[in-house]
């Protein structure tokens, strides 16, 4: 994967897309079996003195412990921060789990190594970034794309919000951790890059309707990821070495994109928005939470249904749209949008993708209600300043 990593970064820095990309911090990427061991290699080659492990109960287990071992046979000091879930079992990356992670940071701790998934490196990336000490990123389920970004998606007075922080200066995926992972994490690991299909063709729409910032070297980046994936589906739902192996390369190939292009449109478009509409309900009925990759797997159906079917009725009829501005553009990008919605494959694609690698398929499975599905198609494009589909389909049209 280093060479990967290397080839991107060259990439990146010559790109022509008129963006400024960002270079990229991260120094190493291991994965394979015995990433653990070669974690603590790279600790000693930097010269650190004492780590912190944030971990919860279930990551402790999974590889905290392991790695707490290795790192007093290696005479490395550490200290483990345990933080605790709410009243549902949740680790939630909200104030009082960042509260908890920044008092359990010694003072003299030179460097945060984050052991778990989604939330644990959300919290521990905001945390290296407020008290300047660099993060090690140690995944326990290839779950979520966010190992290698810059995001921190932080639940802040029950508001869903991204700050841009700092990316990880290493990742050491241990693949005998990762194959051992709840088959549900996968699952949503999965979720996560097929939400790519909607989240592309949402910037791209964006991009021609709207002027946003868009550069084809990310696109690639993250279509490959993408391919990666659906080429391993077997291998996935089986949750063998090579599906596994193919998924978290996928998964930090996503987030190197991200981390690149400094802001999460490629990997995160309409979909996604409805995940975190869904997310902060919950959070007001305190009901436990759902996995993030699960309920983007069955926002991406709902949305692919509502953009084949809604944007080509507007393609065929332009004059629903209020302003002549987005009116002229509709019309003058025609058959680029055309394109854009013909690489987006209908719904039933998406739930059967999720059905084989054991995720659930619909919002029901999920217990997100019609009334809720109903209320986010609406509000939820407001999230993100953002020009999706969605936000075009809500605002853009006379019956709006």
């Amino acid at each position: 994967m280093n060479d990967r990593l290397i080839e991107i970064a060259n990439l990146a820095s010559k790109c022509q897309c008129g963006n400024n990309h960002n270079s990229i911090p991260i120094e190493e990427i291991v994965i394979e079996k015995g990433a653990l061991e070669q974690s603590i290699n790279f600790l000693q080659k930097k010269g650190f003195q004492h780590a912190v492990l944030v971990v919860d109960e279930h990551t402790f287990k999974a590889a905290g412990e392991k790695l707490s071992n290795l790192l007093k046979k290696a005479a490395i000091h550490h200290t483990v921060c345990l933080v605790d879930p709410d009243e549902n079992g949740d680790v939630a990356a909200d104030e009082k789990v960042i509260v908890q992670a920044l008092l359990g940071m010694p003072r003299e701790a030179d460097v945060l190594l984050a052991v778990g998934a989604g939330t644990l490196q959300d919290v521990t990336r905001f945390c290296s970034e407020k008290t300047e000490k660099p993060f090690i990123s140690i995944p326990t389920a290839p779950s979520v794309d966010g190992f290698t970004s810059m995001g921190a998606p932080l639940i802040i007075r029950g508001f869903k919000k991204t700050f841009q922080t700092q990316a990880p200066i290493a990742v050491f995926a241990d693949i005998d951790v990762l194959v051992s992972a709840p088959p549900e994490m996968v699952a949503a690991g999965f979720g996560d890059m097929i939400a790519k299909f909607t989240s592309l063709a949402d910037w791209k729409f964006g991009a021609l309707m709207a002027d946003e910032p868009y550069c084809e070297l990310v696109e690639s980046m993250t279509k490959e990821a993408l391919e990666k994936c659906i080429v391993n589906k077997d291998n996935i739902a089986r949750r063998n070495e090579t599906g596994i192996t193919a998924l978290i390369e996928a998964l930090i190939v996503s987030g190197l994109a991200m981390l690149v292009f400094g802001q999460s449109h490629p990997a995160s478009g309409g979909e996604h928005h409805l995940s975190h509409y869904w997310e902060m309900e919950f959070l007001r009925e305190r009901r436990p939470q759902v996995l993030h990759g699960a309920k983007v797997g069955v926002s991406t159906p709902l949305l692919a249904q509502l953009y084949k079917e809604e944007m080509q009725a507007i393609l065929l009829d332009p004059s629903q749209v209020k302003d002549a501005f987005m009116r002229k553009r509709i019309k003058d990008n025609q058959q680029e949008i055309k394109a854009i919605l013909n690489k987006i494959p209908e719904s039933a694609y998406f739930e059967k993708l999720i059905e084989k690698t054991g995720g659930e398929s619909s919002t029901t499975e999920l217990g997100i209600h019609d009334s809720l599905v109903t209320d986010s198609m609406l509000e939820a494009h407001k999230l993100r300043d953002r020009f999706t589909m969605l936000r075009f389909l809500n605002e853009e049209l006379e019956y709006n």
